[in-house]
């Protein structure tokens, strides 16, 4: 989509954005809006951006917002749900969708339809022990008003209307369970990544540079001087920035490493590759319209609960199935698979003998995945689709995630999920670590960067941010009121079901 875009052979920027991926085109918008005279620097590796885990095909797409991800509900020996989990992701999902509205009013984003599209979000699952934990979801879910006119039912009539497909050939007898929000989207995060920067690219100060590696950050009296790389010319620069953000996936542990930043030691990554399964068939893309979670297996990571989802990518509906996860000692699908063991430190080596110790069920887990055939493939697809034939399916390749691995005072160390982001203590320069549920929540975890990196500044842009963020600061969860206002108003302004 892009290349360089600029001829400015400047040495000096405010700020330098690390990876062309959805997180440093939003850091960028923030700043853009809060501070319009700072000069921005981006640098990508590769020819476009958004080509890595921002990348349509190398994500789910789901805009995750709780409504069907059972691994944010867990259940206590006591059998009770807790949705407190959900209710954070969920109050971060808003917070993105007001940053979105926000853009489509201004003018920065021409239409929320060119990424967003309105897909029901519905759990699923059978058998006995399943359908009581789904049904006390629900109860405890539906009360809740951030979710709001959901729906459940145990009625295969009923689960037959909203997903024929997966109704088709299923053995009688099963006790099976839906539940269904209309509230569900699909994002295309690869098309906002590149509306975002097509954005940042034409406004005064902002320089966007592709196939430009950063291979070296080091501290200076008034900032940070990276060593950037030209990989068009094969020419080496550097570029001096009062403030680094590393928003490079994968890639962001090696560079934050690099910095040498007390915050980063005893920091390691754990990569996990993931595959999916996408239909080929027409007629069965037209039969689906929804995005089906299920249960998780024993040992499996968060991002691989399995699902069926529908996408819609360059305006076309399609239809994948997994994840299948995997290993790999890549950080990004386009690295190295030297990348794990060169991020490998004195300072986290323990930690992560210590994660090896202590998770055999998902060594195990990936190990199983791993030797999978497509045999076994199609049987874990047929828990979702019954009647569901290999000659109609392709395994096609998603992004790779890196979760993080910290020190640990009492285990050595623990394998975290979710995101982080790691900040120096001046401020100065920032790393965001981790996976799921990333993409959909870049707006809040930006205003995370922020108040990290930027608490002097922020009661100079506290009313702005709230221009922007109409809650921010506060909770919806705890304002009922509120949270109607800001719901009903992203709905009218993005085009989704109120």
């Amino acid at each position: 989509m892009m290349s360089s875009t600029s001829n400015d052979t400047a040495s000096t920027v405010d700020v330098a954005l690390i990876g062309g991926g959805v997180m440093s085109a939003t850091l960028g918008t923030l700043l853009r809006q809060l501070q319009p005279g700072w000069s921005i620097g981006i640098f990508e590796r590769l020819d476009n951006v958004a080509e890595e885990s921002s990348n349509a095909w190398n994500n789910a797409g789901t805009g995750h917002s709780a409504l069907c991800e059972l691994n944010y509900t867990p259940q206590a020996a006591d059998g009770r749900v807790d949705i407190s989990k959900a209710v954070v992701v969920n109050e971060q999902f808003q917070i993105s969708r007001q940053f979105w509205s926000y853009l489509v009013e201004k003018g920065v984003l021409a239409s929320a339809r060119d990424f967003l599209t309105p897909v029901p979000h519905m759990s699923f699952v059978w058998g006995e022990d399943n359908v009581s934990f789904l049904r006390k979801r629900y109860e405890a879910l539906s009360a809740h008003p951030l979710f709001s006119g959901m729906e459940y039912t145990e009625d295969q009539g009923q689960i037959n209307q909203w997903v024929p497909l997966i109704m088709q050939g299923r053995p009688e007898g099963q006790k099976l369970a839906i539940t269904r929000s209309l509230r569900g989207t699909d994002v295309n995060f690869g098309v906002l990544t590149r509306l975002l920067f097509t954005y940042l690219a034409n406004t005064p100060a902002c320089t966007l540079h592709t196939k430009h590696d950063v291979t070296d950050i080091k501290k200076v009296d008034d900032g940070w001087q990276l060593t950037v790389r030209d990989l068009r010319q094969n020419e080496v620069r550097t570029v001096n920035a009062r403030f680094v953000f590393i928003g490079a996936g994968g890639a962001a542990l090696s560079l934050l490493q690099k910095t040498g930043i007390p915050e980063a030691a005893g920091v390691g990554g754990f990569p996990v590759s993931g595959q999916f399964l996408r239909c080929t068939n027409k007629d069965i893309v037209a039969r689906h319209l929804a995005k089906v979670y299920g249960k998780a297996s024993v040992g499996a990571p968060p991002m691989s609960v399995p699902h069926l989802d529908t996408r819609v990518i360059d305006g076309k509906p399609a239809l994948l199935f997994g994840p299948y996860a995997g290993f790999s000692t890549r950080f990004l699908k386009h690295g190295s698979l030297m990348d794990l063991p060169r991020s490998v430190r004195k300072s986290n080596l323990g930690a992560m003998l210590a994660v090896a110790r202590d998770n055999w069920p998902l060594t195990k887990y990936l190990v199983q995945q791993v030797l999978q055939s497509e045999k076994d493939r199609i049987k874990a697809l047929q828990d979702f689709i019954p009647d569901a034939e290999s000659k109609d399916w392709e395994l096609v390749v998603a992004g790779q995630r890196v979760q993080i691995i910290k020190a640990d005072p009492d285990k050595g160390g623990v394998l975290q999920f979710g995101t982080e982001v790691i900040s120096s203590a001046d401020g100065s320069v920032a790393a965001l670590l981790g996976a799921s549920p990333g993409a959909s929540t870049a707006a809040p975890i930006m205003l995370t960067v922020l108040r990290k990196c930027f608490g002097d500044m922020l009661p100079e842009w506290e009313s702005k941010l709230r221009e922007i963020v109409p809650s921010y600061g506060q909770r919806l969860s705890s304002n009922l009121e509120l949270c109607e206002k800001v719901t009903d108003r992203t709905a009218s302004v993005l085009g989704l079901p109120a």
